[in-house]
């Protein structure tokens, strides 16, 4: 790893984090030019890919919900 690498965030690099959805986008597009993907196939995983970013949103959605449902503390009791 060089300097530049660990010293830029927004390079791309593996050490910024940032770099995983580029390089497996280039990935994606080194397999269909292998492959002669055809268009139809192109976009079904550009679907896919949106789906799946549904699929984590219904996820946060359920879990905000949960975190804002109000919790139950107990019941009055009547002391004589």
């Amino acid at each position: 790893m060089t300097n530049d690498e660990t010293s830029n965030p927004a390079s791309g690099s593996p050490a910024s984090g940032r770099g995983a959805p580029q390089e497996v986008h280039a990935f994606i597009d080194q397999i269909a030019s292998c492959f002669e993907v055809p268009p139809a196939v192109r976009q079904h995983f550009v679907n896919s890919r949106v789906e799946f970013l549904k699929g984590i949103r219904a996820a946060i959605d359920h879990r905000i919900e949960k975190l804002s449902a109000k919790v139950q503390h107990g019941s009055k009791i009547a002391v004589e």
